[in-house]
């Protein structure tokens, strides 16, 4: 199985920063997405970064990419897209905090087994998981890097840029440790419980 990692935005996208600008979600994102590849490769697991470039790349590019990898591997492929989360505009402190992980609104099955594995992982590492109900470990959304690509997909969202706690948690040494190993613990548990 190979797992394909997109890393959220690029150096070019407007926004998407803490409102003190510390965190740069394209930049943060790139580098969990590096942690979370050489994590994998480490497990034995053939990870590959599907956005090399440091611009954004366009979500149509992005699964025509991710789609074109599932197709050459014969369906033996997933995708995990890394982001971090916003309750507004970026320009002020807000209260929303927490980890959340979303499928769109035509998930597979196997799409929903992945959000709910990486789901469990971080449960099990003591961060707050947000619901959007009890008992559902993942959001339904309409999301293009979900919904246009053939293989299982899910989008991560950790924590958020405009909270103040959180992002000095992103920042952090063990903040950044723990983004990255909910990404391969849950990647892995999901790859045990799938094996072809």
């Amino acid at each position: 199985m190979k797992v394909l990692i997109d890393n959220g935005h690029g150096e070019n996208t407007p926004g998407k920063r803490s409102p003190d600008g510390r965190l740069r979600e394209w930049e943060y994102t790139r580098r969990i997405a590096g942690m979370v590849i050489i994590g994998l490769r480490n497990k034995g697991i053939d990870a590959e970064r599907i956005v090399k470039e440091m611009v954004d790349i366009p979500l149509s590019v992005r699964c025509r990419r991710a789609n074109t990898i599932y197709r050459e591997t014969g369906g033996n492929a997933i995708l995990v897209s890394i982001h971090c989360n916003a309750a507004g505009s970026g320009s002020d402190w807000l209260s929303a905090h927490g980890w959340s992980v979303f499928v769109s609104n035509n998930a597979s099955v196997n799409s929903k087994s992945l959000a709910v594995c990486l789901g469990e992982t971080a449960i099990k590492k003591d961060v707050f998981v947000r619901q959007p109900m009890p008992g559902q470990l993942f959001w339904m959304q309409n999301l293009a890097i979900c919904r246009d690509t053939v293989c299982p997909a899910i989008l991560t969202e950790n924590f958020f840029q405009d909270n103040k706690e959180d992002v000095e948690y992103l920042l952090s040494d063990e903040g950044k440790l723990m983004v990255t190993q909910i990404h391969v613990d849950g990647i892995i548990d999901y790859l045990k419980k799938n094996k072809r």
